[in-house]
């Protein structure tokens, strides 16, 4: 691969966007118009839900869509937004180390500057996650793929101990410790929102940390004082948006009425948007 300046470009100031106590705030998106609509609020960058894109594609989360269909998906977010986009790869998209780092080598061709690549083992029990020697092989490969067409790609190395229920604050600064020698730039810690947690982390990761939030976390404002230095908030912004459509179809086929559909976003804002012409209402 032919090395891109602009890309590399790209990838310092996404980089530099991860200041303990200024965090990096993400809403996460799952297709074009959810990811230009998140560019069009302010976002300094785009990072990828890997459920909401699974979802979009009709596929189930965790590690079940494939890597072709989730970076075709990934190019189409990069070529519709103007800031840096971070993927959400799972757990790579491969079965091995080396198959990990073609997948970053396809990130990297899609047009993302980052990736969070996560240690759950699916199908291996609720609780299981990968031996911290595996995953720091899947992070070294991950590493080593973007620097070697030089792209200082930002690896965000998910550790799902909370998430999953498999361990705490000592457990994940272990295998954090471990991920970051391997190679790994930050440290996602989805399911952490407990303060004093949060705090200890923070301190004690000598890299980035990234949490995850969601009605009932600290604000943004918290966890910056907690010394967060990405905040993200996963699928939860697909959720919501499906959860309107559930409701929305169900008043529809039972009272026939159309409340749900109140306050959504004007047609010609979201075809002007996209690009397309404002004035009119052609296509509905």
């Amino acid at each position: 691969m032919t090395p891109n300046p602009a890309l590399r470009d790209q990838a310092l100031a996404f980089r530099s966007l991860h200041v303990p106590g200024r965090p990096l705030v993400l809403p996460n998106a799952w297709d074009t118009t959810s990811a230009r609509i998140v560019e069009d609020a302010g976002a300094a960058a785009v990072a990828t839900t890997s459920a909401g894109l699974a979802w979009a594609l009709g596929a189930a989360d965790g590690d079940r869509l494939d890597r072709d269909r989730a970076l075709d998906a990934v190019a189409r977010i990069t070529g519709a937004v103007r800031v840096p986009v971070t993927a959400d790869v799972e757990s790579g998209y491969a079965a091995d180390a080396a198959g990990v780092g073609d997948t970053i080598r396809r990130v990297i061709a899609a047009g993302a500057v980052g990736v969070n690549i996560e240690d759950a083992l699916y199908g291996s029990g609720e609780d299981a996650l990968r031996p911290v020697a595996e995953q720091s092989e899947r992070l070294a490969a991950a590493r080593e793929a973007a620097d070697a067409v030089g792209v200082p790609l930002f690896v965000n190395a998910r550790i799902d101990t909370f998430l999953r229920g498999a361990g705490g604050v000592d457990l994940t600064l272990e295998r954090a410790a471990a991920f970051l020698a391997a190679g790994a730039d930050g440290i996602f810690v989805p399911g952490v929102v407990d303060p004093v947690a949060v705090k200890a982390l923070a301190e004690g990761i000598d890299a980035p940390l990234n949490v995850m939030a969601g009605p009932g976390a600290p604000s943004v404002a918290e966890l910056a004082a907690l010394g967060v230095a990405r905040v993200s908030i996963g699928s939860g912004i697909a959720q919501a948006a499906h959860a309107v459509v559930r409701r929305a179809a169900q008043e529809l086929l039972g009272e026939g009425t159309y409340g749900a559909l109140a306050g959504g976003l004007d047609y010609g804002e979201l075809n002007a948007l996209l690009g397309a012409p404002a004035a009119g209402t052609e296509g509905v």
